[in-house]
Formats: C-alpha cells, sequence, structure tokens
C-alpha cells in the first residue's frame, strides 16, 4: 500500500472547500482540551500516516512528516548521531509542537522549536502546495512559527540538526519539605541560564498516588552530556529521595518521559517574571487545590503539578538570529518562569470538579504577580487552555 502523500492532503482540501465542509487537522492529538483537534459536524484530517523522517547527511537537515511522533524522529536521528530541537515527550506529534512554538531540551541554546525550521511545505485552503522558507513566502514562513495551523497544512518540517550523541539528564524526586530549597534553585538556575545554555530544567510540585502526597520531581538535561554539570550545584545540594539521572541520549529520554495516560487533563498556563514570592504563592495554592481534590477523591488517584520553567531572556536573541517567530517573545527583556498547572483524574465528574479549581489557582498566581509588576504579558500556545487567548497576551516590552 503506497503511503499517503501531500497531494492527497491538498486533493481532500479543494474537496472540502468546494462542498463547504467544514473540517480540522490532527497530528499526535496530544492537546488536552476536547475539539482542541477534531470539530463536531466536520471531518478530521488525521495526518498521522504522514510520519516519516529522513535526513540529509551533506545539508544535515531533517525532513520531517507532521504525523510523526518525536520518539520516531528521535530514534531515526540517532544512527547519524543527531537530534533536533524537538519535543521532549516522545508520544507528542511533531505537527503540533513546531507550529505551537515549542519547548525543548535546547531552548536557552537554539531556542524554540519553530526558531529551528528552515522550510514548511504547506496546503493552502485553495489546495495548492507551496514551499516557506526564508525566500519563499517568508510572511507565511514567519507566521507558522508559533501561529499554529490557522494558514494551511504543514505536510512536511524541514529542521536543522545538532550533533549529540548522548546528554545527562533524568529524573531526581524531593521530599516537600525542600520546596524552599529548591525554589531558591529554580529562581538561581533561572538568573544564570546565559552561563550555561545546554542545560534544561523542568521542576514539578507535584502530587503522586505513587507517593501518596506532594513532592518535586526535577527532570534535569544537559545536552553536551556533562555530568553533574555546575548549573545544577544548588539541586545537587538537595537531599533526594529517588534519583534516575544518568547518561543516557534524548531518544531515551523522550521514551522515559510523557505524561500518565488513562486520565482526564485540565492546564492552564501563565508566565511571570523570575520571583521567588511568586512561586512560592504558586506552591502554597497548589496545596491547598490538593486538599480539596483529596477531599473529594479518598483513594488519591489523582495526580497535580505545578510546573515550573526557566524562560531567560536570551531566547529573544535565539529568536531574533533565527529570524524571528510570531510568538512575540523576541520582545522578552526580563528572566522569567513559564508556569504550567495541570490537574489529572480518573473520570468526567472529578474533571468537572476540578477544572474550575484549576482555572481560579491561575488567575489567583496571576493576579498575585499584577501586584508585585512582576506578571508577563504573555501566554504560551501550547499550553493554553481553550479559555485562553495567546493572541492577546504578550511579553511586555517595558523595563520595570
Amino acid at each position: 500500500m503506497p503511503r499517503p502523500s501531500q497531494e492527497e492532503v491538498a486533493t481532500a482540501v479543494e474537496a472540502f472547500v468546494a462542498a463547504g465542509e467544514r473540517f480540522a487537522v490532527r497530528s499526535g492529538g496530544h492537546t488536552n482540551w476536547a475539539g482542541s483537534n477534531n470539530i463536531e459536524g466536520g471531518v478530521t484530517i488525521d495526518l498521522g500516516l504522514l510520519d516519516q523522517t529522513k535526513f540529509d547527511e551533506a545539508s544535515e537537515i531533517a525532513s520531517i512528516g507532521p504525523g510523526a511522533r518525536w520518539r520516531q524522529v528521535y530514534a531515526e536521528l540517532q544512527k547519524y548521531g543527531r537530534v533536533v530541537a524537538g519535543g521532549r515527550e516522545g508520544s507528542v506529534g511533531v505537527a503540533g509542537l513546531l507550529l505551537g512554538g515549542g519547548n525543548t531540551f535546547f531552548t536557552a541554546w537554539k531556542g524554540f522549536a519553530c526558531d529551528n525550521i528552515v522550510s514548511y511545505e504547506v496546503v493552502l485552503a485553495d489546495g495548492g502546495i507551496v514551499t516557506a522558507d526564508a525566500v519563499n513566502n517568508t510572511d507565511l514562513f514567519r507566521v507558522l512559527k508559533g501561529g499554529s495551523n490557522n494558514f494551511g497544512i504543514v505536510t512536511n518540517f524541514k529542521m536543522s540538526s545538532i550533533p549529540c550523541d548522548k546528554v545527562w539528564g533524568g529524573m531526581t524526586f524531593f521530599p516537600k519539605q525542600v520546596v524552599p530549597g529548591a525554589i531558591d534553585a529554580l529562581v538561581s538556575f533561572t538568573e544564570n541560564v546565559e552561563n550555561d545554555v545546554e542545560s534544561n530544567p523542568v521542576c514539578i510540585i507535584t502530587y503522586m498516588p505513587d507517593f501518596k502526597d506532594i513532592v518535586i520531581a526535577t527532570l534535569y538535561a544537559q545536552v553536551r552530556g556533562i555530568e553533574r554539570a555546575p548549573a545544577y550545584k544548588q539541586w545537587l545540594e538537595l537531599p533526594e529521595m529517588m534519583n534516575t539521572v544518568k547518561m543516557t541520549s534524548v531518544s531515551e529520554m523522550a521514551s522515559e518521559y510523557n505524561i500518565p495516560a488513562q486520565y482526564h487533563d485540565t492546564w492552564f498556563t501563565t508566565c511571570f517574571k523570575n520571583d521567588t514570592r511568586i512561586i512560592t504563592k504558586a506552591s502554597q495554592l497548589h496545596e491547598q487545590l490538593v486538599e480539596e481534590i483529596k477531599a473529594l477523591i479518598p483513594d488519591g488517584d489523582f495526580i497535580t503539578q505545578c510546573l515550573f520553567q526557566p524562560l531567560p531572556r536570551i531566547l529573544a536573541q535565539n529568536s531574533v538570529t533565527a529570524g524571528g517567530n510570531i510568538m512575540g517573545v523576541e520582545q522578552h527583556q526580563h528572566n522569567g518562569i513559564l508556569f504550567l498547572v495541570v490537574a489529572m483524574v480518573r473520570i468526567p465528574e472529578q474533571a468537572r470538579f476540578a477544572e474550575p479549581k484549576v482555572k481560579s489557582w491561575i488567575e489567583m498566581v496571576q493576579e498575585f504577580a499584577k501586584t508585585l509588576d512582576r506578571d508577563l504579558q504573555w501566554t504560551y500556545l501550547n499550553y493554553a487552555d481553550k479559555s485562553e487567548n495567546p493572541r492577546r497576551r504578550r511579553l511586555q516590552t517595558s523595563n520595570g
């Protein structure tokens, strides 16, 4: 059976437009809210079979189908000792992550994933197929970097590759008594990202049913393979409960680091200037939420995440160097924190209980940041709930 092609996608689009048919586009289907990658009363174009990854050794460019999962991409590129600045979870689809920006293990060094795209092959609304790059259809090239699938259906991404054989990384778990020390380590790391752009942590204050308590889960990644890099010094001094950190590969890490399945997820996001007070407030509100959900779910079978990632000034420099994107990140003049709040529960009734509480949590953090003049007016598309509007919130340009 022949593999599907971009011409078949173009034929489908022409037919749907001619018939006045509503349609949606799906890559990996990772976005958590209903309707994000399908449509009621219409047709979903599933790109899952456009999943090939090819590597050109002469140009060192990777050609990637939109329906591939990142674990597939990394497994193929590993044969050549290369990676791309792509997703950190192996199950995530290529197109959604890249078109929404894409936070990666390489963000401080190489910018968002979209900043590493060399060209797009795109099916337009009239069924035409075009290439968008730094020379051809340059406006389209720019808006696809973080503009989602609002401008066409991308049927192929060409990305710059990165030599990367080994990384030092994995998960470390700390008891909740270490939260103040973990917050200090996070704030210090974020202020000093420019001294080690090849290290990239994710700090998650989380309730997990395995522990029946709140713990701190931190994902380390040092993409040059430097063991116990100085950037992690404060983290490494904290008392650990459990440690999976080792010399590994991006392919292996992406296969191991995945959101648990079989849960109903609620996500909301915001970002703010790097500030101990705001992170502490978010953590305290998280504790309150956990107690409220425990009262509803006495067996403790739920997960919450209070997830923090550095959002340093150097991202603006990376974006500009790469030609810019549509996310507004080039306006970023502060070291900040990208914040995601998550609740995962088993059944819809529990989800209906959790959603307004999680939304209230993120809103209280935003309001607290505003009282300190530490809010950043930006919403990251790939983390946004359907009620949030990334186009309205932009990073501040003031020096405050």
